[in-house]
This record gives structure tokens, sequence and C-alpha cells, in this order.
């Protein structure tokens, strides 16, 4: 299809210059149901971004919907601060009967606020308090918020750059494969953690993604994950896993590491935790860290009940039976087919992921923003990712239909071969 952008005067004469979304997508979207988005000129999209990964079941999900209409309509508690509520009540009996008990984790449940940023600072914080140290380590091309204590421990140097001020405690180590197999895991960072002349402070704790999204879909080994577990209790660091983008199933599994066998001390969840795209976050940790005073860490929206709503509602439909994994790890190897015949296709590009998160990386950087455009003109939202934008990045809705999916690849296959 042919797209003109609109008139954009109110959002230039009014909006900060930090947007960026609509910089790439030019377009003024009206509304969205499941894996498509419209335009108010009539324009349809397929959604392969989902919300930055806070839309797992798609846009307006009727159940979720339906469900979120009925608690509205009977004044359903709103706004709750961290007050007992039946909404509360609900999440939490589905959170652990669907999902911690299943798994037999352990975790004590927190609400620190409404992003994912705020479940890291909340991580962070309690990490220090536990452990009595500053430091915390984590790694090349990680990413966990735009705050400052998640600045600290983010490694784009972009996104650092606008903190404006030191961003300190932070120790960056690298990420597994980040010397392409050169060098044998954790050589480095265990050689500082026992050299007394290294001059890094013991850490509290380690910070690590599984799957590095906003550094370019770079998939940690289940080995890798392992022996990184192995350290830091070797080390005594408290072990903190990120699957604020990429749990609740994004990689297959509700949480992203259970692949591995790990169990962090301390796992922060948020985007799609709500089911609905409504702002909520997670901080879980073991039940001997809850060294918590009542009210040292706080929040007005940390008590979001109409996201309570839909986080139960997705939960009971969504996970109690199982298949929503098998139905992600199916949908994933329909992606990879679709990769891999493009890169047999086209000199120069490489792919990666796992589940329903991937990346098709470009040797010839630029390119990966120019299939972001060509891809948009042709009706498919997808967004770059890694430090040089040189990756395209793909988030459908865990619940696209195979059909949806298909056209998707075929679109993207079509994108690469025009800005080739």
């Amino acid at each position: 299809m042919t797209i003109t952008p609109p008139a954009l005067s109110v959002f230039e004469a009014l909006e900060s210059e930090v947007r960026s979304y609509c910089r790439g997508w030019p377009a003024v979207f009206d509304r969205a149901q499941g894996s498509h988005m419209f335009d108010e000129d009539g324009h349809t999209y397929l959604d392969f971004f989902a919300g930055a990964g806070s839309l797992n079941y798609g846009h307006n999900n009727p159940v979720l919907k339906r469900a979120l209409i009925d608690y509205i309509e009977r004044d359903g508690v709103t706004h709750g601060l961290d007050m007992s509520t039946t909404a509360k009540r609900a999440f939490l009996e589905s959170f652990q009967n669907n999902i911690l008990r299943p798994r037999d984790l352990p975790y004590k449940v927190m609400f620190p606020g409404p992003t994912g940023t705020n479940a890291v600072e909340a991580a962070l914080k309690l990490a220090r308090k536990v452990k009595g140290r500053e430091s915390i380590v984590s790694f090349t091309n990680a990413f966990h918020g735009m705050s400052l204590g998640s600045l600290a421990v983010t490694g784009n140097a972009f996104k650092r750059a606008g903190a404006g001020i030191p961003l300190v405690h932070g120790t960056p180590m690298p990420f597994d494969n980040y010397f392409d197999g050169t060098i044998p895991d954790f050589l480095w960072f265990e050689r500082l953690l026992e050299d007394q002349g290294s001059g890094l402070n013991q850490p509290a704790a380690v910070i690590v993604e599984t799957v590095q999204g906003e550094g370019g879909i770079n998939v940690a080994r289940p080995e890798w994950l392992r022996a990184l577990a192995e350290l830091c209790e070797r080390q005594d660091m408290l072990l903190i896993v990120d699957d604020i983008q990429m749990g609740c199933g994004r990689t297959g599994a509700f949480f992203s590491f259970e692949e591995s066998g790990i169990t962090p001390d301390i796992v922060t969840v948020s985007k799609s935790i709500s089911g609905y795209g409504m702002p909520m976050s997670l901080a879980l940790f073991k039940p001997e860290l809850d060294v918590w005073e009542p009210g040292e860490h706080n929040g007005t929206f940390r008590g979001n009940n109409p996201a309570f709503v839909t986080a139960a509602a997705t939960l009971d439909t969504y996970w109690a039976d199982g298949q929503m994994e098998k139905q992600t790890l199916a949908r994933g190897e329909q992606v990879e087919r679709a990769l891999r015949a493009i890169c047999e296709e086209q000199s120069g590009t490489h792919f990666r992921g796992r589940g329903l998160v991937w990346g098709l990386e470009f040797e010839d950087k630029p390119r990966a923003s120019a299939v972001c455009k060509r891809a948009f003109e042709l009706g498919l939202l997808v967004e770059t990712s890694g430090p040089e934008s040189e990756v395209v990045k793909l988030l459908p809705a865990l619940t696209i239909s195979p059909d949806d999916l298909d056209e998707g690849l075929r679109t993207l296959a079509r994108a690469v071969r025009e800005t080739a």
C-alpha cells in the first residue's frame, strides 16, 4: 500500500523533541485489535512490535477487555496504593497458582511502581541493602531502564549520556560470546573478584538479561547462565534476572531463565505482566531477602488495580494449561525458517533469537533502519535494536495467527530485498 504521512502539526508544535517511535512510523493511529493497528486514514498495519513487548496477547484482547470493562462498570477500586483489594488478591492468588507453585519458585512479590525501571531500581536497592555493598555488575550491551540507577547498569552510550551526571557503582563485564568464543567464560570477571589488587569492589549483585532485547537480540546460552549463577553463589553475590521484556512467555516459558534451570535471587517483571498493556511491574525475590521496613520503598502508582484485573485474567486464560508455551515455540520455529531463508538469499545478514523474539542483523548497519522504513511503507511495524541500530527486531504478539505471522514475514523479506 502507499502511505502518505499525515499532517502532524500539533505533535510537532507541542510535543517534545524526545519523541522517537512516531518518527519512524509517521501515522496517526486510531484503533488496534489483535495483531493489527489502524490509522485515522484507514490504513492497516501488521504489528511486529507489540508495544515493545508489552502486548504479548495482542491489542485489546477480548477476554482481558471484558474483565476490565466489568471491573470498571462495577466501580472497582482504580487507585489503591498498596492497600489490600479484591483485585490484588485475585492477581496474587492467580500468580501463585499458575506461575510460582507449578515451577516451585519461592518468591515474595513486591509492587514497586508502574514501569520496568521501577522494578530494576527496587531490585538494586534491595540487593545493596541485603549485602551492605554498593557495587553492581552488569553486562556489555545491557539495557535496564532510563532512571539513574538503571542507567548505571545499562551499556548503551547514547542512553547513558542522557543522565547528565556520572553513573557510578556499576561495573560492566563481557556478555556471553562477547569475544566470539576466544576467551573462557568469566575468566576476566572471576580474576578481578579474586585479585586483591584489581580495584573491583566486591559487588552486591549481578544483573543480567537472558536475551538482550535493546542490545541486539543477544541470546545467552543456558550453560553460560548456569555458570553465572554458580559464580554468584561462590562469590556471595545476588543474581538478578531482568525479565522485563523477555518474561511473560516471550521466549516460550513464562520466565526466560527456566530453560537454563537456574533460580535467580531476584527477578524483575513488567511490560506484559498486566496482559493488556497497562502499567504494572513486579520485583520477585527469595523470602530471606525480604528485609524491607514498611514504606521503605514505595510509590503512588504501585497499586494499579485495573492492571491486577487483566493480569489475573491473563494468567487464568493463557497460563493454566501449558499450551501458550507450546504455541510460542511453534511460532518461533516458523520465524526461524523465514529468517534462515532471508539470510540464505541476502549476504551480509545474520539472525538469532528464541521463542518469539528474533533479530535480523545487517553487516551494512544503516540498512536495518532502511528495512524498517520500507516495512512500514508496506504495512508492517518493526523497529531496530543494537548499539548501532543494526538489528531489525521482531516482537510479534504470542497470540498471532500462523497466517498473520507468515504475512508479516513475507513483508519483511520483501522489505529486505527492496533495500538491497
